[in-house]
């Protein structure tokens, strides 16, 4: 709780430098990664992969509202439906995050471009039937990035929102499953870490669980694993990349060592000589999308 705080405090001196966006976290400003780790191996995207292209068929995405049982109000999200949506058809469900400078709308307005990603992969029939839901991780009454990283504590109790209203609410007005072996969760910087605290804590609601650049919020690995030997039984993948100048990469390396020791099955990337950016969460989407759900 202290290691939250502290970030919180740190968050506050960066607020004053950045405006509803994510901060820069150059390395050494949170410390160089506290641990050796074997990474996994970086293997660059094709190029365009992030590119609007011509000639395929286009999903889209819709606004729209839920009422949020532990906040009391009525709350929006972004929901990516893939070309040729079939409310015959069953679809598995991402749950997709944003970071401490966001909301709803940063992954489609601040360079993400999820649904150009998505439409790129199902044109080349890369990815598994799902649609991608885009809430906001800010669970408090004002819930606008005007709270900025004051409001760091309302990332702390999304999951109440999340499986106690928003989870219902999809499955309730789109035709998806509803097992954990067809939901996944994953975000940017405090979007990764609401990830990983939630989905590994949750294996109940989410097979697989992916951290881009996981901010400090994220839990100490043995919180996060404290049962070790269920986390190999039902967790299906925990995935993650960071950037090799972000000065986050401490949170993903500590995880993934105590992984490593431990016999869990965990995939860090480190994206070559990046920081804190779209490239690095991009890439994190694009890949991460490719494993779930197969």
């Amino acid at each position: 709780m202290k290691r939250n705080f502290l970030f919180a405090a740190a968050m506050l001196c960066v607020a004053g430098f950045v405006n509803a966006q994510e901060p820069d976290i150059p390395m050494g400003m949170f410390g160089a990664p506290q641990v050796n780790v074997n990474f996994d191996p970086y293997v660059a995207a094709p190029q365009g992969f992030d590119q609007e292209r011509q000639g395929i068929e286009r999903g889209k995405v819709e606004l729209i509202e839920y009422k949020s049982e532990s906040v009391g109000t009525t709350r929006k999200c972004n929901v990516y439906l893939p070309p040729k949506y079939d409310p015959k058809k069953k679809y598995s469900v991402l749950y997709l995050l944003h970071g401490i400078g966001g909301d709803e709308w940063e992954w489609m307005n601040d360079g993400g471009v999820p649904n150009i990603i998505m439409d790129n992969l199902y044109a080349d029939k890369k990815v598994a039937d799902m649609i991608v839901v885009m809430p906001n991780g800010r669970a408090a009454a004002n819930d606008s990035r005007d709270g900025g990283y004051g409001s760091f504590a309302a990332f702390g109790v999304f999951d109440k929102d999340l499986i106690g209203s928003l989870i219902p609410a999809i499955e309730s007005k789109y035709s998806v499953y509803t097992d954990k072996d067809h939901r996944a969760i994953a975000g940017l910087s405090m979007g990764g870490g609401q990830s990983l605290n939630f989905g590994l804590a949750n294996m109940d609601k989410f097979a697989y669980v992916g951290g881009f650049s996981s901010a400090p919020n994220t839990n100490r690995p043995q919180q996060l694993i404290p049962d070790v030997e269920k986390t190999k039984k039902e967790n299906k993948l925990l995935w993650m990349v960071c950037g090799g100048a972000d000065g986050l990469m401490s949170n993903s390396s500590n995880l993934k060592k105590f992984c490593d020791d431990n016999g869990v099955p965990c995939t860090l990337i480190n994206y070559p000589d990046e920081g804190h950016n779209f490239t690095v969460w991009k890439y994190g989407l694009y890949n991460f999308a490719q494993l779930i759900f197969k």
